[in-house]
């Protein structure tokens, strides 16, 4: 998307992955959208990222701004109403023993199931409600032909453990269902005779495609997981929760360690400028509320839970612009040292 006057400035996207809580970067960009000195050239995405990144770009594509927005909402309205109908919810031990929006011993007992069966097994005919949602709510023919944004969408390759991009010419429902395959959960998606698993596993998000295909050097980083817990986890399910936040924050970590070491060499005029990539570090996160989210909360898209969460987004981003952006193209706006080392 092209910036339409002299102070517009135009930054990268990058979306973590996080079931549910991608609601929360429903609301940030639904606000981003509302800032018209501000535009986007790429957009690297993961999992429930991946969902908001294609729905995002679709809207672009057939309505701009406003198309964008209405995408987005109608993306996470069919998620909620497609949820009914996954595989996951509701579920025996739903039934049995609670809703999920508290930690109870059906959620431990369906954590075990899910480690004891594997989905090939609970969902052999690997129904997957969310596939065909995608298809219609967004025209990835014409995304493949005409796309308004540079979009990598990652997902991790089952055989090889390396991380698969696929740009915007590649574009499926597929593939975005291959960048959010939980392999508990779901069967591995199998796309050219390969398989592939949730992309949070090798990058959520990835970065490097930004760096190499962007001329924009702002990178944007929406947060979903948490980076930082004050408290130890000694529960069966703090410690899961933790467990897979760390997981899928370690690819990134090790991103922002190698930009953060390029920059000190940039700094530092060990290397020029020409030959290495000064890049522009951003992030927009709640971590305070995203730390009160369990992470069974990730299975559970009901609708006002997903509204909850979609306005605490546009608050955090609105608060984030205010902000941070007159630093746009001048500098980073965060302590690289202090978040990602």
């Amino acid at each position: 998307m092209a910036a339409s006057a002299a102070k517009t400035k135009t930054v990268n996207l990058a979306l973590q992955g996080g079931g549910a809580h991608g609601a929360f970067a429903w609301g940030v960009l639904d606000r981003l959208l509302d800032e018209e000195r501000l535009a986007f050239e790429g957009l690297t995405a993961t999992s429930a990222g991946a969902m908001n990144a294609v729905a995002l770009a679709h809207g672009l594509r057939v309505g701009g701004r406003a198309g964008a927005k209405q995408a987005l909402s109608d993306l996470w309205r069919r998620v909620s109403d497609s949820a009914r109908f996954a595989p996951t919810q509701p579920n025996p031990y739903q039934l049995l023993f609670g809703d999920w929006g508290a930690p109870s011993f059906g959620h431990f007992a369906f954590e075990v199931m899910t480690r004891l069966v594997s989905p090939y097994q609970f969902n052999p005919f690997n129904i997957n409600p969310l596939l065909d949602m995608l298809r219609e709510c967004v025209d990835f023919d014409g995304l493949q032909k005409d796309c308004p944004l540079k979009l990598f969408i990652s997902a991790t390759n089952v055989r090889s453990g390396k991380i698969r991009v696929f740009g915007s010419e590649e574009l499926s429902a597929e593939a975005v269902m291959a960048s959010a395959c939980l392999p508990f959960l779901f069967q591995a998606v199998e796309i050219e005779g390969e398989a592939y698993w949730d992309g949070g596993y090798m990058g959520n998000p990835a970065i490097f495609p930004l760096i190499y295909n962007c001329e924009s050097r702002d990178v944007v980083i929406l947060h979903i997981n948490p980076l930082y817990r004050p408290e130890l986890p000694t529960d069966a399910f703090d410690i899961m929760n933790r467990v897979n936040e760390i997981s899928f924050n370690s690819s990134l970590m090790r991103e922002m360690r190698a930009i953060a070491f390029v920059t000190d060499m940039i700094d530092k005029d060990q290397v020029t400028k020409r030959s290495m990539k000064r890049m522009l570090i951003h992030a927009i996160e709640a971590e305070e509320a995203m730390r009160d989210l369990s992470v069974h909360s990730k299975l559970t898209p009901s609708l006002p839970f997903l509204l909850e969460l979609r306005d605490i987004g546009r608050q955090t981003a609105d608060t984030w612009l205010e902000t941070t952006f007159d630093k746009l193209g001048s500098k980073t706006s965060i302590d690289l040292g202090a978040v990602y080392l």
